[in-house]
């Protein structure tokens, strides 16, 4: 059995019955963490809609992170922040989260990009895209030698995001993923079964 989790990955509409489907995804299968990803809204509004989800996860001690926005993080006191390229710096958002903040940041297919995350101070770094992907344009595509040669030599977890499904991820956690990241096989469906199956692929790896 793999050491690898589930870390799951908000669709961009978060209100209405997403709440409860929140509740069925968590409550079907180990969860590691959930992050809550929104466009084009203002801070106040975002932090309304994360208000109850945010709940939802401290009930079941799942990590709840923010996907680029250190100030929204900080203003909800969520447990830590995900930063794109272009979202700021680790040492800024360690400096406004504290020493406790999970924080990671997206590498794509870097390396290099990721041990200067690492040298940052970033608690885990993400690559991908390793299939296509239905949630997000693909702008880079990686190979799974980069999860091996990561495992090899570095501490510092690593989360594959990009396309990742129940019937695709084992190579993935082959190759040493600490964490797959999954949005739409879980919200484009039944997302407790999706979490199922993630679960059985998991403890099968």
């Amino acid at each position: 059995m793999s050491n690898c989790q589930l870390y799951l990955i908000s669709p961009l509409e978060v209100g209405g019955d997403f709440p409860d489907r929140l509740v069925r995804a968590l409550d079907a299968g180990p969860v590691a963490a959930f992050q809550f990803r929104v466009k084009d809204i203002d801070e106040h509004e975002a932090a309304d809609l994360a208000a109850p989800l945010q709940a939802i996860c401290a009930e079941r001690d799942v990590a709840f992170i923010v996907n680029d926005s250190i100030s929204l993080a900080k203003r909800i006191g969520a447990d830590g922040v995900h930063l794109g390229q272009d979202d700021g710096t680790v040492e800024e958002a360690r400096e406004r989260l504290g020493r406790e903040a999970q924080i990671g940041v997206t590498c794509h297919d870097s390396r290099h990009l990721a041990m200067e995350a690492g040298e940052a101070g970033a608690d885990y770094v993400a690559f991908g895209a390793f299939f296509p992907s239905t949630t997000k344009d693909v702008k880079h595509h990686v190979g799974l030698d980069v999860l091996e040669l990561w495992q090899l030599t570095m501490e510092i977890p690593c989360v594959a995001i990009g396309g990742i499904t129940p019937e695709n991820c084992a190579p993935v956690i082959a190759a040493g993923a600490d964490f797959i990241a999954v949005s739409g096989a879980v919200w484009n469906g039944d997302e407790a079964a999706a979490v199922r199956a993630f679960t059985a692929a998991l403890n099968a790896a």
